[in-house]
């Protein structure tokens, strides 16, 4: 197979070849109806989502601005990888300009910054609600969250940007196939007839750099909740305070061990099957825009009573 698509001597590629999941081609065909299941399952509960946090104005409050941001965030996630995916299981080896290329790497690690980012202004709307349930509407005004939104949309645009131009200055003059189900930063510099060594430390440091701060940043602000919930005088109220939260810390548990695990598994699991690490990846975009919703919509009351009304309750009457 990987004679077949030998494209050699570009300096300015057309296009690449994404291969799937090399030596589990004979399963692809199998792989590809979980995936698209998930696929669906993400596009539905999302769009539930938005529609519900939109239309019911009960839920016009900050944690649930911020849980439609998570929802649209995903599927710009899943909406830019997983639909070529299924595409490759199904009908093979799919070619990809180099234009829709960079494009797919672009809105792949800028879903990912953005939604790191919105889970950490999650955990602070959380801890201004525990900590100061009191002054919690005049700390999170309309205003306050406009900088907020607007603070996590351009610092993950600037995050994420110069990726484009580290990899268009590049040459390629090698055989232009890419081992994967979508294009990613790294992935495709390996491919270039040139030093990368600036992709590497750009591509791995800074947003690396930038998660980590969220994700110690989010650490932070759940100790303090923590510490304001179990100061509280009654069990009931402890009880409330954990359950809101509870659906929070799912989701972050969700997004934050798979990318921890395949961050290490890249730097030190040498001897895991290359197959293995794109299965993962792949696992990766995939799950979490499925799970989300499902747990809010199980664990928040707010969003399962609208469930109920919108998909039970209105057959009934």
């Amino acid at each position: 197979m990987m004679a077949t698509f030998n494209l050699t001597s570009f300096v300015n590629p057309g296009s690449f070849i994404l291969l799937g999941i090399p030596g589990l081609e004979h399963f692809h065909i199998w792989i590809g109806i979980p995936f698209f299941i998930i696929y669906l399952v993400a596009l539905a509960g999302n769009s539930v989502l938005l529609y519900l946090i939109s239309m019911e104005r009960s839920l016009h409050e900050p944690m649930f601005f911020f849980l439609s941001m998570l929802a649209a965030t995903d599927l710009i996630l899943s909406n830019t990888c997983v639909p070529k995916t299924f595409s490759i299981f199904w009908l093979g080896p799919q070619e990809i300009t180099f234009p829709g290329c960079l494009t797919q790497m672009f809105f792949l690690h800028y879903s990912f910054a953005m939604d790191s980012a919105t889970l950490l202004a999650m955990a602070f709307d959380r801890y201004i609600a525990i900590c100061f349930p009191l002054r919690y509407n005049t700390i999170l005004t309309r205003q306050v969250i406009t900088k907020i939104v607007m603070g996590i949309i351009s610092r993950s645009f600037c995050i994420i940007f110069p990726c484009v131009f580290l990899l268009k200055r590049l040459p390629f003059c090698q055989t232009l196939i890419i081992p994967h189900t979508y294009c990613e930063h790294i992935g495709i510099a390996q491919l270039a007839c040139a030093d990368i060594s600036i992709n590497i430390w750009y591509g791995f440091a800074v947003p690396v750099m930038t998660v980590t701060s969220d994700l110690i940043l989010i650490g932070v602000s759940y100790t303090l909740i923590l510490r304001a919930v179990f100061n509280l005088p009654s069990q009931d109220a402890r009880q409330k305070a954990l359950n809101t939260c509870g659906s929070h810390i799912c989701v972050i548990l969700i997004f934050y061990i798979p990318a921890i695990f395949s961050v290490l598994t890249h730097r030190f699991g040498h001897n895991i099957p290359h197959s293995f690490h794109i299965l993962i990846a792949n696992l990766y975009v995939a799950i979490p825009p499925a799970l989300n919703p499902i747990i809010y919509g199980v664990k928040t009351k707010q969003i399962r009573e609208k469930i109920i009304l919108l998909f039970f309750l209105k057959g009934t009457q």
